[in-house]
């Protein structure tokens, strides 16, 4: 394939699109479920945290919606990040300063997300 040609997969319309498109989804997820030390702690994580913020925690609609999005947006940072370490390493094993870069920022992506996940779970608790 040369560089400027566009993959033979990109030519899938409509609902057959869909269907592979969610098959890619799920195997996505469980690569990174089978592969990812973080992943699967995050998703045990938001097993707790979402039904509690459905169902315990007292609060109202926007605030539990708040509850769910900042559980889930650690698991979509960390298949983000998780993403980036795969093509980092497919690329090269070999120390590189932007291949350090590029790892660190996918972390510091992750750490803000867990900031901010316990900064709306603090301030919907306790605010």
């Amino acid at each position: 394939m040369s560089p400027h040609q566009e993959s033979p997969f990109k030519g899938k319309t409509g609902v057959k699109r869909l269907i592979n498109a969610f098959g890619y989804s799920l195997d996505g997820l469980r690569a990174a479920y089978r592969h990812e030390d973080a992943f699967r702690q995050l998703t045990l994580l938001a097993i707790v945290l979402v039904p509690l913020a459905l169902f315990v925690v007292p609060a109202t609609p926007l605030a539990r919606a708040l509850l769910v999005a900042s559980s889930l947006a650690t698991l979509i940072i960390e298949l983000f990040n998780s993403a980036i370490e795969a093509a980092v390493d497919h690329t090269s094993l070999a120390r590189h300063p932007l291949a350090k870069r590029a790892k660190d920022m996918g972390s510091a992506a992750q750490l803000l997300g867990l900031v901010n996940l316990a900064l709306v779970w603090g301030l919907v608790l306790f605010g």
